[in-house]
């Protein structure tokens, strides 16, 4: 069975809570019983000597069994939790009053004996004869005959019948009492731990609920307000805060790419219907001729040859835009900024159109102000801007209409304004107008892929084109460029940054 985050660390809680316990409680009692050790030695550190002191074990013959056996039981008798034994020089048991056979060790470490006259920090614990192994409290007080050390006066302060009477439960009570007051303790504290987790973990469950009912398809949600992480602000609700971000983001791509996917099957179908009819009226033309070829007049062949000739040039034309566009639209194109006068750009761009002008009688006029400002962008990428817009106004103002380029300086921007009266375009097709390459079925086409163009060139120079309504005339496109060479460069930093996928 798998655990959920809170679980586990509530697991992980309940078992160090656990382990945290049983060793507080082991050092409690070892504590207790060190303490207690601590009091019997110290309240009876001096017990040996006062007997040494009072009584004579020895004389210059040696120990006196009987005064030792008498003394011995005495003491056992006044006090039930104390065995006294009588060391010699070397630690070796010379007398005692243990019953027959009690006796499990026939000498003493003389080491902690030494350290307890010496007064070393309390307690010190010594062997114990009746236990092979044990070691207990003790006092200790030398022994002289004629003033030349005879051995040692041993006192076991906490005696047989004392570990008797605790392993009988005397003091079970107050164990009971400590043991019961820490596993109150680590119930509380095991309920306020779960309690707490569940609260700290909250948040997080709330931002799993949300990841997991993400939708990148679905409606954005609302951003959270920034967090100021100076303030020392919860984790969690950062991470839900940037995780909310990152959702909205990851919307908004998605809904970009689903978007420019839509544009490319439109891209793709326009491309392919505005090819079909000069493709069909080429090979009509080709196939014509190829059929035909010696009942054909002269005249016949020529016009039939001339209207394959522009068909092609048309196909052409249209795959040499899409190829600038893609070139464009993929980064393989970066403006070149340089400074060059718009007035001179403009009389290039009429002459380039000047004769088509004529014949389809539209008069090219320009209006600028003296002393016009050079700008500062790619002449070459302008210059393409400036004959995309006049040949699309080209070819849509009718008969006797005109062409106006105004160029008016707006501050530290040059204003360039083309404007013809031909019949304009229709406001159901001005939405994405400069994004899709047609607009089939419209009254007004936007000249083939000549905006789109328009626009990423633009762009790149990290400005925009408009669409202007003026009274009286009839479609007029303007955009501006800047005169200062360093706007200019932080305008296409700027657009650079903005353009390259993941920024």
């Amino acid at each position: 069975m798998k655990l959920t985050l809170t679980q586990r660390l509530s697991v992980v809680f309940a078992v160090l809570l656990l382990v945290c316990c049983g060793t507080s409680a082991w050092l409690q009692v070892r504590s207790s019983k060190m303490h207690e050790l601590e009091v019997v030695q110290g309240l009876s550190r001096d017990l040996a000597q006062h007997i040494a002191h009072d009584t004579v074990l020895m004389d210059s013959n040696g120990l006196m069994p009987g005064a030792v056996r008498a003394l011995f039981s005495q003491l056992m008798l006044v006090n039930p939790s104390v065995e006294v034994y009588l060391l010699d020089t070397e630690g070796r048991i010379v007398g005692n009053a243990a019953p027959e056979g009690r006796i499990r060790r026939q000498q003493v470490d003389l080491a902690p004996i030494r350290q307890l006259l010496n007064d070393q920090p309390l307690p010190i614990l010594g062997d114990d004869p009746r236990s092979a192994d044990g070691r207990k409290v003790f006092s200790a007080a030398p022994l002289r005959v004629n003033g030349k050390p005879a051995g040692y006066l041993y006192v076991v302060l906490l005696s047989e019948e004392h570990d008797r009477f605790a392993e009988r439960g005397a003091t079970s009570a107050a164990l009971n009492t400590a043991l019961l007051s820490i596993g109150l303790v680590a119930l509380l504290c095991l309920i306020a731990g779960l309690t707490a987790f569940n609260l700290i973990t909250r948040p997080l469950r709330r931002l799993t609920e949300t990841v997991s009912r993400f939708d990148i398809d679905g409606a954005p949600q609302p951003v959270p307000a920034p967090v100021d992480k100076s303030a020392d602000p919860d984790e969690i609700a950062v991470l839900d805060a940037a995780f909310r971000q990152m959702q909205n983001r990851l919307g908004e791509q998605w809904r970009s790419l689903t978007r420019q996917d839509q544009e490319r099957r439109e891209l793709v179908a326009n491309i392919s219907h505005d090819l079909r009819t000069p493709l069909a009226s080429l090979h009509g033309y080709l196939e014509t001729l190829s059929l035909k070829d010696a009942t054909l007049s002269p005249e016949e062949r020529r016009r039939y040859l001339g209207i394959a000739l522009d068909q092609s040039r048309k196909v052409g034309g249209l795959a040499q835009s899409l190829l600038e566009l893609v070139r464009l639209e993929h980064g393989f194109v970066q403006p070149v900024l340089e400074r060059f006068s718009l007035i001179d750009l403009v009389q290039d761009i009429f002459q380039k159109f000047e004769l088509t002008a004529e014949a389809r009688q539209v008069d090219l006029k320009a209006h600028f102000v003296p002393n016009l400002p050079t700008v500062c962008a790619d002449l070459g990428l302008i210059e393409r801007v400036l004959t995309n817009l006049m040949d699309n106004a080209l070819r849509h103002t009718p008969q006797g209409g005109e062409i106006e380029l105004d160029l008016k300086p707006h501050g530290a921007l040059v204003d360039v304004t083309v404007s013809d009266t031909g019949p304009g375009i229709a406001p159901e097709l001005r939405e994405g107008l400069f994004l899709r390459p047609f607009n089939i079925g419209g009254a007004r086409r936007d000249g083939g892929l000549g905006l789109r163009i328009v626009h990423r060139i633009l762009q790149l120079h990290g400005r925009e084109i408009q669409l202007l309504d003026i009274g009286g005339r009839g479609a007029t496109f303007q955009f501006s460029l800047p005169t200062d060479p360093q706007t200019a460069e932080q305008w296409m930093v700027r657009s650079m940054n903005l353009n390259t996928p993941g920024k």
